[in-house]
């Protein structure tokens, strides 16, 4: 069971109470975007064995969209950090160093 911290509200609580909405930070294409854009847009995802950024909803309190930083493999959570951000906080990213000395993100 993951244990995620809305940075918005503040309140500390079991996954079950946030939705997850699949991988953090994609690129979205504009209107002239190709097929092949579009396509990857729409369905191919990084899917690494690791750390990975996610987004979450925190849909049973402040209803807000966040991201959070985890571990596939060990369920881990480093941190969360708000959606308006392009780059996860400073703090998440050495939470994330301490444990993966080589992690950069793929953004």
């Amino acid at each position: 069971m993951l244990l995620l911290t809305c940075p918005h509200c503040g309140i500390a609580a079991e996954e079950t109470e946030f939705n997850p909405g699949g991988e953090a930070h994609l690129k979205r294409h504009g209107p002239g975007a190709s097929d092949e854009d579009f396509e990857g847009y729409l369905f191919l995802r990084h899917n690494v064995k690791g750390p990975v950024l996610e987004r979450w909803r925190h849909s049973y309190g402040c209803g807000k969209w966040f991201l959070a930083a985890r571990d596939s493999v060990t369920l881990q959570v480093y941190g969360t950090y708000p959606a308006s951000l392009a780059h996860p906080s400073d703090e998440v990213g050495d939470s994330v160093r301490a444990a993966h000395p080589n992690w950069r993100t793929q953004i």
